[in-house]
């Protein structure tokens, strides 16, 4: 694992149960905020997918499109784009009717200090988007952060467990999901709640910002001890075959890996894969950020790429100076600040 090339391949490689669940969904697939680190590799599986199961659908990737290549990169995959500004109306409007949405929009990094474009991206726009496509069947982006943080001996969170959002990113998160799930009660719109912790790109993620600071001797933080992780393809995947499991009123589903993982078990890891000494500063406290996925594991079956792998795939690639996004996940803030 040492290009782009091998690496976007691997993402986006469809499994045969997604190339079935593919047969069954009916119409077009809009992505709206595929210009994001999941939409891209989310379009193109999805588009492999189609393909492989002989169906004659659209996949339409939506997004600002400001600046690089992305566009025409979709195109070329033969993945449909429209450029537009979600929050315009006008714009937003002017969309095609399509059967099936998978809604990545959202705002989280910078939300300190712009607090109010947040609100709007998170918590807003969700509205606008569930009375435009109040007939289709939406896949909604979210995450872990509407959890509280809970103790890493007694629980983790199922979707059952009560929501206790730290910080105003995760607090208008939950906005989101509450928006959404009030326009699926009004219009009986089938929708899907996608509380997603935390996916792994080898040019970004909780793996790779461990790995880099073993690699340059820098020291670990252990105050968030524990984290889940699962490979991005595994859960653009589990989002795409989401829209059978849609509902109204509104599905939710945690996704992430099986394990709890030990941020100092990580470190100690990497460490013998580069031959560096892990160091650390505090100490591991009670509480973390962990989600229970069983129900999709349930669902859709296991990550099929494990652990092991994905650390292995890690090294190779800081091992071989691949390229990254610098995009860190603030994995270990406790506070909510983003």
């Amino acid at each position: 694992m040492r290009t782009i090339e091998q690496l976007d391949e691997l993402m986006t490689r469809p499994t045969e149960k997604l190339v079935q669940d593919m047969k069954d969904i009916d119409g077009d697939i809009l992505i709206l905020g595929v210009g994001g680190k999941m939409g891209p590799t989310l379009a193109k599986m999805a588009k492999r997918a189609i393909d492989s199961s002989g169906k004659n659908k659209k996949i339409i990737g939506v997004s600002r499109f400001s600046s690089g290549t992305l566009q025409s990169e979709l195109e070329s995959y033969g993945i449909e784009t429209i450029e537009a500004d979600l929050l315009n109306d006008t714009e937003l409007q002017s969309l095609p009717n399509v059967k099936n949405i998978i809604y990545m929009a959202g705002n989280k990094f910078g939300t300190t200090g712009n607090e109010h474009f947040t609100w709007a991206m998170n918590a807003y726009l969700p509205g606008r988007v569930a009375e435009k496509y109040k007939d289709s069947r939406i896949v909604v982006f979210s995450t872990g952060n509407v959890y509280p943080l809970t103790s890493v001996i007694q629980n983790e969170c199922t979707e059952n467990h009560f929501v206790d959002p730290v910080g105003e990113y995760a607090q208008s998160c939950l906005g989101r999901e509450r928006v959404f799930s009030y326009f699926s009660h009004k219009n009986k719109t089938e929708m899907l709640m996608f509380r997603l912790n935390y996916a792994i790109d080898l040019r970004y993620g909780v793996l790779l910002e461990i790995a880099k600071q073993v690699y340059n001797e820098k020291p670990i933080d252990l105050r968030m001890g524990q984290v889940n992780v699962i490979w991005q393809g595994d859960a653009n995947e589990y989002a795409l075959r989401s829209l059978l499991h849609c509902s109204s009123p509104a599905n939710t589903l945690n996704i992430t890996g099986p394990e709890k993982i030990s941020v100092r078990w990580l470190a100690e890891e990497f460490a013998s894969k580069f031959n560096k000494t892990a160091t650390f500063i505090h100490e591991e406290l009670e509480t973390a950020l962990l989600n229970n996925a069983s129900k999709a594991h349930q669902l859709f079956g296991y990550p099929s790429v494990s652990l092991g792998q994905m650390v292995d795939w890690t090294v190779e690639w800081i091992n071989n100076d691949g390229a990254v996004h610098n995009k860190p996940t603030h994995f270990q803030e406790r506070q909510g600040a983003y």
